[in-house]
C-alpha cells in the first residue's frame, strides 16, 4: 500500500472518517476531564443503588469531545447478592460501533477488586478511562464513591524565565530555553524540576582576607550545593566577639528567599567557628560573615565546608 495521509484533497476529497480522525487526534490532548482534583469531584453517590455524574463537565477520550450536559446523569449500579463486596468502575466509554462517549459502569467480580478497564486499539472496540469507583457491599441498598478521575495533562512550553505563562494550570511545565530549566505550576507557585547551573565562582574580593582555594556553588533541580573553600586573614587582628565578612558572595538566583544558612568551619589553631551565608530577605543578601570563633590573628586560616539549600 502506498504512503497516505489526511485531510488532503488526495486522500478521499478530504473526508475523513471516524476511524482517520481518532488517528489523527488521540494525541492531539491526553485523555481525561477538564480541570484539576481541586475541582468538584465528577461522580457522587446518588439515592440508592445510582451514583450521579454532576454537569456541565468537558473530557476528551481519544480526541473525541463529551459533555455531561446541563443536567447531572444519573447512573444506575447493579445489585450485589454474592456475599462478597464488589467494585465497579465508573467511566467515560468511547463506543466505536457508533463513535460515541458515554458515561457507563464497567462492572466489576464481587471478591476480586477493581476490573480491569478496557482499552482497545484499533478500529473497533471500547476505550475507557476512569471518573470513580464504586464500592457495594453484599445486600447494600446505597453505594460509596471513591474519585478516581484522570484529567487531562498539559504538554512542555517553551519560554523564557520572563516569559512564563502567565494564567498556568496545576501541572503546567515550562522549559526555559534562556536558562535551560524545566520548571511546574504547582497551583500557587512554580517549582524547578531540573537545572544546571554548571560550575560557578562565588568568589568576592576582600582587603581583609585572601583566597586560597577557590568557593564555587553548583546548583541541580531547586538546590544549591556550595562548596567554600580557604581563607587567610591579610587584616587586623579581631576578637571572638567581634564577626567579619569573608570572600564569598552568592549570586541572587542562588541565595536562600528567607532563611540564612550556617556552616561549620575550621580555624588555624585546631579551633571550630560558624559562617553564616545571609538569605536574600537579610540586610547582607548572599554574604557569608565569620560568626562565631576564637580570636583572629593576622596570618589565620578558615578551612570552610561544604553545604546545600533549597531555592525553590
Amino acid at each position: 500500500m502506498a504512503q497516505d495521509s489526511w485531510p488532503s484533497p488526495g486522500h478521499n476529497d478530504r473526508a475523513v472518517t471516524d476511524s482517520e480522525y481518532e488517528k489523527m487526534a488521540g494525541r492531539f490532548s491526553d485523555d481525561g476531564v477538564d480541570g484539576t482534583p481541586a475541582d468538584t469531584q465528577v461522580v457522587t453517590a446518588g439515592s440508592g443503588l445510582t451514583v450521579t455524574v454532576r454537569s456541565g463537565v468537558y473530557a476528551t477520550v481519544r480526541g473525541h469531545a463529551w459533555y455531561s450536559g446541563t443536567s447531572a446523569v444519573t447512573l444506575t449500579i447493579a445489585a450485589n447478592a454474592s456475599g462478597s463486596t464488589r467494585i465497579d468502575w465508573v467511566v467515560l466509554r468511547l463506543d466505536r460501533s457508533d463513535w460515541t462517549v458515554k458515561a457507563a459502569i464497567r462492572q466489576g467480580t464481587a471478591g476480586s477488586g477493581a476490573p480491569a478497564l478496557v482499552q482497545n486499539t484499533g478500529d473497533t472496540g471500547l476505550y475507557e478511562i476512569p471518573l470513580a469507583q464504586v464500592r457495594l457491599a453484599s445486600g447494600a441498598s446505597s453505594v460509596t464513591v471513591t474519585r478516581a478521575e484522570l484529567y487531562v495533562g498539559t504538554r512542555v512550553r517553551p519560554c523564557t524565565s520572563t516569559t512564563r505563562n502567565p494564567t498556568p494550570r496545576p501541572g503546567e511545565m515550562g522549559f526555559e530555553t534562556n536558562t535551560g530549566r524545566t520548571v511546574l505550576w504547582t497551583g500557587s507557585s512554580w517549582t524547578t524540576l531540573f537545572d544546571n547551573s554548571g560550575v560557578i565562582s562565588v568568589n568576592s574580593s576582600l582587603s581583609t582576607w585572601s583566597n586560597e582555594t577557590e568557593s564555587v556553588l553548583e546548583a541541580r533541580n531547586g538546590s544549591v550545593h556550595l562548596r567554600m573553600g580557604s581563607f587567610t586573614r591579610t587584616g587586623g587582628a579581631f576578637t571572638g566577639a567581634s564577626t567579619s565578612r569573608l570572600p564569598v558572595l552568592i549570586p541572587g538566583d542562588y541565595r536562600h528567599p528567607s532563611r540564612d544558612q550556617y556552616a561549620i568551619c575550621y580555624i588555624s589553631g585546631l579551633e571550630i567557628g560558624r559562617i553564616t551565608i545571609y538569605s536574600a530577605a537579610s540586610t547582607t543578601p548572599g554574604q557569608a560573615f565569620l560568626t562565631q570563633h576564637p580570636d583572629i590573628h593576622t596570618g589565620d586560616s578558615v578551612l570552610a565546608g561544604g553545604i546545600s539549600w533549597a531555592v525553590s
